[in-house]
């Protein structure tokens, strides 16, 4: 008999068939899921999804090998011994008072108890880890940490993963959906723009009579800034993006960017830009891990970390949401502040200026932080109700509970109706453009036609003789692509 129950040795062999059949064939229909989508993504010439979808492969990979270290070496992690006085430091509930019944929660229990029952007495998978505790306790001292714990460690980070790329598709998925109302204006602006009558009608028109500049102008000036910012921040809970907004910044882009093509149609382009970021935001970075370990180090019993740290994504969000509206702001008090009067559309000029650091990208990491921290967020909170119940010591008292869930269900919300729809075209007034600008084969053919002219362009300075060695220049169209194609 061994630390756990029965070995391998003495267990009937229908029932390790049985169990390998049942993981193998689940396994199995995962993956053959997984490849039929991305069949049919690629047949739909859905590349920046197909390479979401990749990204997700990668995050499973990433799970089994943590899976497979937590497995290997849990025996080893369980014979690594401490003190009882430095296991006593910092936990995340008081052993005191675990015996007490949290009474605020008792009636939430009961509602609850239907869900949860059979998980109060059922876990005891890898429970008895005696081995472990006994060859500590012959030293006097404890597990750094139980076979116990290492079990439900690894399915936190299971279900975090599941939550996280769940959450972010869900997004991705209801943001587009708002930004695809947007093709009946980009529909209008195209019919305008190639409408004889209505462009031979224009004619001088006060700036300030402008739908955009009306919307967005207050005419306060500088000195009012406060007054400016406190307009955008409520502005991102109503209409965050209107007709006349869609309709100018799409002007001012091509103005800028596509001057020779008049028919570019910038919603594709909106919508081919969302694909592309789904692949970086559905990703799990280095810097998500470290929040990670760090809210599990400072989650100790008193400080209500769990609480506090619900007001994170939550205050990034709402400064994400007033910098975009005060971005597409200040595009109409340039206007505005320039010219009196104009004739024809309203243009306005993009520019890095008017973000963070003078860097778009800057509001892509933030929504990425944004969303793993809300997905962090509920993934903890259903954990620990389904791994410990409801009246759990670690899950805290109602004060703080009601609040956490209903800030993550509102960042939820807001993030993708608003803020997401916000930043696909606000980060579009930049002083540069994305490669989704270019179709999908045009894309490839532009950067399969870089890689070709590098390639020659280096034979041809290898063959020039050691005069030219370490002088190997590149013709700015192909420097041009080359960045085009790393953003």
């Amino acid at each position: 008999m061994a630390e756990g129950g029965t070995t391998l040795e003495y267990t009937p062999t229908w029932v390790v068939a049985l169990v390998c059949s049942v993981i193998v064939i689940i396994s199995l229909a995962v993956e053959r899921f997984l490849h039929y989508i991305g069949k049919v993504l690629k047949k739909n010439n859905q590349k920046p999804l197909f390479e979401a979808l990749q990204k997700i492969k990668e995050e499973l990979m990433l799970l089994g090998f943590i899976s497979l270290l937590l497995t290997v070496f849990q025996g080893m992690i369980a014979k690594i011994c401490i003190s009882e006085e430095l296991a006593s430091k910092w936990l995340p509930c008081d052993k005191k008072e675990h015996k007490a019944a949290t009474k605020s929660t008792a009636h939430f229990e009961s509602f609850f108890s239907s869900f949860t029952s059979h998980h109060g007495a059922g876990r005891r998978l890898l429970a008895e880890s005696s081995a472990s505790s006994d060859y500590c306790a012959g030293k006097g001292k404890v597990p750094l940490l139980s076979i116990t714990a290492l079990h439900h460690l690894h399915i936190f980070i299971f279900v975090l993963a599941v939550v996280h790329v769940t959450f972010c598709a869900l997004t991705i998925l209801f943001g587009g959906a708002k930004i695809r109302k947007w093709k009946q204006w980009e529909d209008s602006a195209s019919k305008e723009e190639h409408n004889l009558a209505t462009v031979q009608s224009r004619r001088y028109i006060q700036v300030q009579d402008h739908d955009f500049i009306k919307n967005r102008f207050q005419g306060l000036g500088k000195s009012y800034v406060l007054m400016g910012w406190l307009h955008s921040f409520f502005k991102q809970f109503y209409g965050s993006v209107t007709k006349s907004d869609y309709t100018t910044l799409r002007l001012g882009f091509i103005m800028t960017h596509c001057r020779g093509n008049p028919k570019f149609n910038f919603h594709k382009y909106l919508m081919r830009t969302l694909e592309a970021d789904f692949k970086k935001v559905v990703g799990i970075s280095w810097y998500l891990w470290l929040f990670v370990v760090i809210f599990l180090l400072i989650n100790i019993d008193g400080w209500h970390t769990y609480f506090w740290i619900a007001f994170v994504p939550f205050i990034l969000l709402l400064a994400v949401g007033t910098k975009l509206e005060h971005i597409i702001s200040q595009l109409a008090h340039e206007v505005a502040e320039k010219h009196i009067a104009i004739e024809g559309d309203l243009v306005v000029q993009p520019s890095d200026d008017h973000f963070w650091f003078n860097r778009p990208r800057i509001v892509l990491i933030l929504i990425h932080i944004i969303l793993f921290q809300n997905s962090f967020e509920l993934a903890f909170f259903f954990w620990i109700w389904v791994q410990y119940g409801f009246d759990s010591c670690t899950m805290g008292q109602v004060r703080f509970i009601i609040p956490r869930l209903v800030i993550g269900c509102f960042i939820q919300f807001l993030c993708s109706y608003s803020t997401l729809p916000l930043y696909v075209i606000v980060t579009q007034m930049g002083s540069s453009f994305k490669k989704a600008i270019f179709d999908e084969h045009i894309q490839d053919g532009l950067v399969g036609w870089a890689r070709m002219a590098k390639k020659k362009n280096t034979n041809k300075n290898a063959a020039d003789g050691s005069s030219k060695v370490g002088h190997k220049e590149k013709s700015p169209p192909v420097i041009e692509l080359q960045k085009l194609s790393n953003k």
